[in-house]
């Protein structure tokens, strides 16, 4: 279909972006690796009547260490993500979960901010930095302010950025001596996950010290596996964490639809779960 027409800007700094964004309030888009936005202008279910184009804003791209945390401009593209050696060194989940992101073509041109922001709860990078600990920094009028994973999701392809705000950069603690798996289940190949978990594991004295779990679509915003997460302080076998595996879906809201109902999606949770946490503890 033909995209409904739209005003076009693509500003060359972040200030300029925020500029456009404030004056055009809530009728302006930001386009990033255009991977959400642009089916949603084809099918005419989004009506901008501006697009601001971030791509060639040189500050939205990249990593660098801040001490104890990455830094990753928003606009870094997928495969940029899972090529950088400070990613995979510090943050291997996020690498390792990244590269099950569709295809090469739209790891080419997708971009880690654009995923978050789009708020899809059945997308796998906004679990996996739930997961990580990380904060989101937001650009807007006003400044700067950062918001941590846990408040940027605030329902269904809803974020809490306010529409004249930019997201600038992703911060996502190193998890240096923590094991790391994304599990997900999907249908058909390159797909959307119909669940997904990340694991995050640390080990002392050969039983499971911490564990962070998150989950992709099982509710209308990712989700840490809470209950499961308390359960396997401790654990030391298969058993154990397969135990702590069985309370994965408490407290998720999983959506009915044509790739799986509630309850499907609750065994998913539970039987993902317990191969991540496994493979993440070096016990599969």
């Amino acid at each position: 279909m033909i995209p409904p027409a739209f005003d076009y800007t693509r500003p060359a700094s972040v200030e300029e972006a925020v500029r456009a964004l404030a004056d055009a309030g809530e009728e302006a888009k930001v386009l990033a690796g255009g991977q959400s936005l642009l089916p949603l202008l084809r099918l005419r279910l989004a009506f901008p009547e501006l697009v601001v184009d971030v791509g060639r804003i040189p500050e939205l791209r990249g990593v660098r260490e801040d001490g104890d945390t990455l830094v990753i401009g928003a606009m870094t593209t997928h495969h940029d993500v899972i090529h950088d050696p400070l990613v995979r060194r510090h943050a291997g989940l996020l690498a390792s979960a990244t590269a099950t992101v569709a295809d090469p073509a739209v790891r080419h041109r997708g971009t880690l901010g654009g995923s978050l922001a789009h708020a899809d709860p059945a997308g796998d990078l906004p679990a996996v930095v739930l997961a990580l600990n990380g904060e989101l920094v937001a650009q807007g009028p006003r400044g700067r302010r950062t918001l941590p994973a846990s408040d940027f999701f605030v329902d269904y392809l809803q974020s809490a950025l306010e529409p004249d705000e930019l997201l600038v950069e992703v911060r996502v603690p190193k998890a240096d001596g923590w094991g790391f798996h994304y599990e997900k289940f999907h249908q058909v190949a390159q797909s959307w996950a119909t669940v997904g978990v990340a694991a995050l594991v640390r080990r002392d004295d050969g039983h499971i010290a911490e564990a962070r779990i998150g989950l992709t679509n099982m509710g209308s915003t990712p989700l840490r596996a809470s209950a499961t997460e308390d359960a396997l302080s401790g654990a030391g076998d298969a058993e154990a964490v397969a135990q702590a595996a069985g309370s994965a879906a408490e407290g998720t809201r999983p959506s009915q639809d044509i790739a799986a109902s509630p309850e499907y999606r609750e065994h998913l949770a539970r039987v993902l779960t317990r191969r991540a946490v496994l493979a993440a503890a070096g016990m599969g």
